[in-house]
């Protein structure tokens, strides 16, 4: 996905209410720390403590609104960080950053 200024709202809040969960917050969390290779289910699960059938729920809930990417591998599947989509979702609650203000810089 590119990052550009026409990024549609409706887009935006479906990502933003895929993380509105705690408990896919700390799956999205686990694959942005795991990097571009990506985690198995199984791998996932043991770093997070959830159950199988709740984690599932929430990797189908992320892949929907296009944070993770699933990748099947022989008998596995491997899910990762949608980077740019999530660069795309910081970028568009940042672009006006301040734009309202009269003195001074963003921090």
């Amino acid at each position: 996905m590119v990052i550009s200024d026409d990024f549609p709202i409706e887009e935006a809040a479906q990502g933003f209410a895929a993380m509105g969960s705690e408990a896919r917050l700390q799956v999205l969390q686990t694959l942005v720390k795991a990097g571009l290779g990506g985690l198995t289910v199984g791998d996932i699960q043991a770093r997070s403590g959830m159950p199988a059938s709740t984690l599932a729920h929430h990797l189908r809930f992320l892949a929907s609104a296009g944070l993770i990417e699933q990748e099947k591998d022989g008998r596995s599947v491997i899910s990762r960080a949608a980077y740019d989509r999530l660069e795309a979702l910081a970028s568009f609650i940042l672009k006006e950053c301040c734009t309202d203000e009269t003195e001074g810089e963003c921090q």
